[in-house]
């Protein structure tokens, strides 16, 4: 590590003894927090249908089956630098004015990092940022510029100039380096003070590069197919317009009929995609052990998740963005022994604003006003909080950048999903805006159509629910200040 968080975190001496003694002997627990980059919660063991049979997690189970593994986890912006700001704010994108990939988080805006940093923790950051500007509220970070590289990555890091000029270039396969540098990290921590440290995987982000020791792993194997892999689009105006569709991506064979060459790309598809799981559930046992070795594994949070969902196939796509449930449900397993029981489901609503509120209220810090998100910590006790979600909200800004797909918001309920494909710019950066685009509403009934196959909207049976569910969107985007 090129320089040691000692060197550019608050000192202790800004903190009186007393406060630094009362950090010691308070209890509080260490936060560990992974998060991949587009990791399917279809391919992890615990949530894995389809796949369930070729999926290898068994560190990542073990989080889920010694503390709890949430259900109905729901990112509230589908694509990376937006929900990565989310998480880190505690807001909508809207409030924390990240709404596409071409945004950065504001310079001192509020985060969860810093309010843990002002309560006597130790911050740091290592792996992917995405987040555009300098990290702050990190006592140390080393963080990759952009998407980073799988082979031999830079990092860009405290003490030097952040830029990417300076990244100090690491030889190795970036899985296994990030944590690396997390182990590093902790190792240099203040045992008698508790950290909170962000572990962000690259992995197993496009161009799903396994590492060296992986790529054969899966050789020969055959897997099975969504049932909706080969679905007609025909009736389904926006599944049809959109790029993101498995016949036409990288491993696609042109030459190859249309069936065939879907087929193909799917095999290789998951293939290249499960080897590089395979190399972040390996490090994932890493940490843990870590923490085991040093006495600290039931004192520390451990929470893995990934920035969103990933279609691995189902409608014949690929990528996120879309408010289906593929890409709409996020993967949270957390294990803190302290306060979750083992083998816990929870089935309570969550979104990715309310991780923050969650962790602070573990630290013993209160949820700041400026955050749109709740603690859901009730609800991993056993008993679901008053306030626990009924409804979870989208929106996903980016208009017709990336995979021609338009801008939309919607509504999730226990049982029914209401999308509007509003397709417009609304201002956001890199967004296109394309004239002649006609909005949709589609409508799912998710009890009876759990793949989201047959759009219900004009369906008469289910006018009353629509029109429902068309004022509750209207009330929610009033209550949290989605101003369209």
């Amino acid at each position: 590590m090129k320089t040691s968080f000692l060197q550019t975190g608050i000192s202790t001496a800004a903190l009186s003894l007393s406060a630094v003694a009362a950090f010691a002997a308070d209890g509080r627990p260490n936060i560990l927090y992974i998060m991949s980059d587009d990791h399917s919660f279809q391919t992890i063991g615990v949530y894995a249908s389809v796949l369930k049979d070729y999926v290898n997690t068994p560190n990542i189970d073990r989080i889920a089956n010694e503390g709890v593994k949430m259900e109905n986890c729901f990112v509230t912006n589908s694509i990376s630098t937006p929900s990565r700001a989310a998480i880190l704010t505690g807001q909508y994108s809207h409030h924390n004015q990240v709404y596409t990939l071409a945004d950065e988080l504001p310079a001192g805006h509020p985060s969860m990092a810093k309010e843990l940093q002002k309560n006597g923790y130790q911050t740091a950051i290592v792996g992917k940022w995405h987040i555009g500007t300098q990290p702050e509220g990190f006592d140390f970070y080393s963080v990759m510029p952009g998407q980073g590289k799988y082979e031999n990555p830079g990092f860009m890091e405290s003490g030097l100039p952040f830029d990417v000029k300076h990244a100090v270039r690491t030889k190795g396969y970036c899985t296994d380096v990030i944590t690396d540098k997390c182990i590093d990290w902790m190792e240099q921590a203040d045992k008698n003070k508790p950290f909170f440290l962000m572990c962000h995987f690259k992995a197993p982000h496009t161009p799903f590069t396994p590492a060296e020791r992986h790529k054969d792993l899966y050789k020969g194997v055959v897997f099975p197919e969504p049932n909706n892999l080969y679905e007609n689009l025909d009736s389904r105006p926006i599944l049809k317009s959109v790029h993101n569709k498995i016949s036409g991506g990288r491993f696609a064979n042109k030459e190859l009929p249309k069936e065939d060459r879907v087929k193909d790309a799917y095999q290789e598809y998951i293939r290249t995609y499960l080897s590089c799981i395979a190399g972040i559930d390996e490090n994932v046992g890493r940490l843990l052990d870590y923490l085991e070795k040093n006495g600290q594994l039931d004192n520390t949070i451990i929470v893995y998740t990934s920035d969103q969902g990933f279609y691995m196939g189902e409608h014949g796509l690929v990528d996120k963005r879309l408010m289906y449930e593929e890409a709409l449900r996020m993967p949270l397993v957390i294990r803190y022994p302290k306060r979750i029981p083992k083998h816990t489901t929870c089935k309570t609503f969550v979104q990715n604003i309310d991780f923050a509120p969650t962790l602070l209220e573990y630290a013993g810090i209160s949820t700041p006003d400026y955050m749109d998100g709740r603690s859901f910590s009730a609800s991993l006790n056993g008993k679901e909080a008053p306030d626990a979600r009924k409804t979870a909200y989208y929106r996903y800004w980016m208009n017709f950048k990336g995979y021609n797909i338009p801008a939309h918001y919607g509504l999730r309920t226990d049982r029914y999903k209401l999308i509007y494909f509003y397709g417009k710019s609304c201002g956001t950066k890199g967004s296109i805006d394309k004239p002649n685009f006609q909005p949709v509403w589609e409508f799912y009934d998710l009890q009876n159509d759990p793949h989201e196959m047959t759009d219900q909207y004009n369906n008469k049976k289910y006018q009353k629910v629509i029109n429902e569910l068309k004022e509750t969107l209207r009330k929610t985007q009033n209550e949290i200040g989605d101003k369209l």
